[in-house]
């Protein structure tokens, strides 16, 4: 089953869109704004955020040198505002408060329905091909599969991320779905639970210490979190691996030649996909950035009106 939808991916069958075909987005069900100053349209600065993936502590810090790189190539001032959740990132953006935002693929479509003429101009060079790994704590006793384990897990405690979080929600609900013919919500025996502050670091952490059994990570977060020494692999192994789809991406407000000059989104994407500052690009946790385009996130649309989770 999950084979031929990894097929479909790459052939833009509705899953085959994952990694790349189509337009919109939606709008978010929750609001709230960050703790950083906003901007609006006519703001002097280009006010950035991003989905509070990880501790908002830790994000600002990586953030510093993406401002001082963006001021310097593009001569203008830049400021880093902190969004306090996924939905808030989005509203905010929406607002006007901020004018580029590091969304996920699902708050990125969102957006992008709430403005219609945004763009995607940017994704890290893994986010083509995104996936999400389930982990289990280990007392749980369970080890790799190839296969969804869906009857080792159903009757543990199980967590997503955010709500609004492509890797560690939208996806994961996504493939829970097609492996097993049911939502999380009616697949899992136990309530489902959420990490709507901290985010992939929060599932981790949970899982680890053992006040959740299983739960849905970002693939991404979970190999750097073990490489940097902050999780025990032993203590929360992999134990299934999700299909490719497209995932993060840098949107912008389509209108920022007017405020910032001609040509300026362009100029912008340009010193994005260029910079090789492995201090710049710590900002998003990638080695690359690369072009992208509204189209490239359609199956994440797709997904997510098929969910339910868009209207």
């Amino acid at each position: 089953m999950l084979k031929k939808i990894t097929i479909g991916l790459i052939n833009c069958g509705i899953v085959g869109l994952l990694v790349g075909c189509g337009d919109k987005g939606t709008e978010t069900d929750d609001a709230g704004t960050g703790n950083g100053g906003g901007g609006g349209a006519d703001s002097q600065a280009l006010v950035v955020t991003a989905i509070p993936d990880e501790k908002v502590s830790d994000q600002e810090a990586r953030f510093q040198a993406l401002k001082t790189y963006l001021a310097e190539k593009l001569d203008i001032k830049v400021e880093f505002s902190i969004s306090k959740d996924y939905a808030a990132s989005v509203q905010r953006f929406a607002n006007g408060e901020v004018h580029m935002a590091w969304f996920g693929g699902f708050t990125g479509v969102q957006a992008r329905e709430r403005v219609k003429t945004a763009r995607a101009i940017a994704q890290g060079n893994l986010d083509p091909q995104f996936k999400s790994y389930f982990i289990a704590n280990a007392s749980t006793g369970l080890s790799r599969s190839e296969e969804f384990p869906a009857e080792a897990i159903k009757d543990l405690t199980f967590t997503f991320g955010s709500p609004s979080s492509t890797s560690g929600r939208l996806m994961p609900e996504y493939f829970i779905k097609q492996s097993t013919g049911k939502s999380a919500a009616d697949f899992f025996s136990k309530e489902v639970q959420f990490q709507k502050s901290g985010g992939h670091v929060a599932t981790a952490e949970a899982v680890q210490a053992g006040s959740v059994q299983v739960g849905a990570i970002n693939f991404k977060t979970y190999d750097s979190m073990v490489a940097e020494g902050k999780l025990d692999p032993e203590k929360a192994p992999i134990i299934w691996v999700t299909p490719d789809y497209a995932d993060y991406n840098l949107t912008v407000h389509g209108d920022l030649d007017k405020h910032f000059g001609e040509g300026f989104i362009d100029k912008l994407q340009k010193v994005l996909v260029e910079c090789e500052d492995k201090e710049v690009l710590k900002a998003f946790n990638r080695d690359k950035l690369i072009p992208a385009r509204n189209e490239d996130f359609a199956g994440i649309e797709a997904v997510a009106r098929e969910l339910g989770l868009m209207r």
